[in-house]
Parts: C-alpha cells; sequence; structure tokens
C-alpha cells in the first residue's frame, strides 16, 4: 500500500502541470507575510512623521534594512504570481500575454526601485 499526501496526489494535474506547486509556492510566501508586514508595519510606523534624519538613521541599520528588503522582494513576487493567475483566469490570447509581461515587469520594477531607495538610505 502506498502513501500520497494529498499535496502528492496533484501533483502533475491540471492543464498547466504545475497547479500545486503555484499554490504550495502561494501558501509558502503568504505565510511569510503574514510574519513579515506586522513588524515591518511596526518599524515603518515608529518613523513616521520623524525627520529625515532619524528616518536615515533608522534605515541605515541591519534589522530595519533586511527586513524592509524582504517585504520588498517578498512582497513583490507573490503579488506577481497572485495577478498573473488572475489574468490568467479572465484574459485570453494576445491580451492575456501582454497583461502577464505587464504584472511581472511592474512588480520586479517597483521592487527594484524600492532597493534601490533602501541601498541609498543604508549607505
Amino acid at each position: 500500500m502506498r502513501y500520497l499526501t494529498p499535496r502528492k496526489r496533484a501533483e502533475g494535474r491540471g492543464a498547466a502541470h504545475h497547479g500545486a506547486e503555484h499554490h504550495w509556492a502561494m501558501t509558502v510566501s503568504s505565510v511569510g507575510l503574514a510574519f513579515l508586514v506586522p513588524v515591518w508595519l511596526y518599524v515603518f510606523g515608529k518613523t513616521l512623521g520623524e525627520s529625515r534624519e532619524v528616518v536615515l538613521e533608522t534605515f541605515s541599520r541591519p534589522f530595519p534594512a533586511i527586513l524592509t528588503a524582504l517585504v520588498l522582494v517578498v512582497g513583490m513576487r507573490h503579488f506577481a504570481m497572485g495577478a498573473t493567475t488572475m489574468i490568467e483566469d479572465y484574459a485570453r490570447g494576445t491580451t492575456r500575454k501582454m497583461l502577464i509581461i505587464f504584472v511581472i515587469s511592474l512588480a520586479w520594477v517597483i521592487a527594484a526601485t524600492g532597493l534601490f531607495a533602501l541601498a541609498r538610505m543604508a549607505l
């Protein structure tokens, strides 16, 4: 008798043959964001309304800088995967391809811009 988990039974099923992997990636990133975002909001909230020097000093420390970078990268990757799924469900043809390219590009441009701004503050 073989023991197969529900996840193992679902792998390779569906039209794209990667639905279980996509679902698992979305689940992992959402759990990660559930822990990262509240901590980041606390750090960000403490600096909100402060002077420029205080903000630069806060985000030049390792913990807030790394936390902000993680929120940017994981959040934008999660956004790109979720928006791609939505577009795949509701758009067809060339419009679908163009929208997917746009959403993925937008996510990485936002992440790159945020990381650049963070690097400017940290250095």
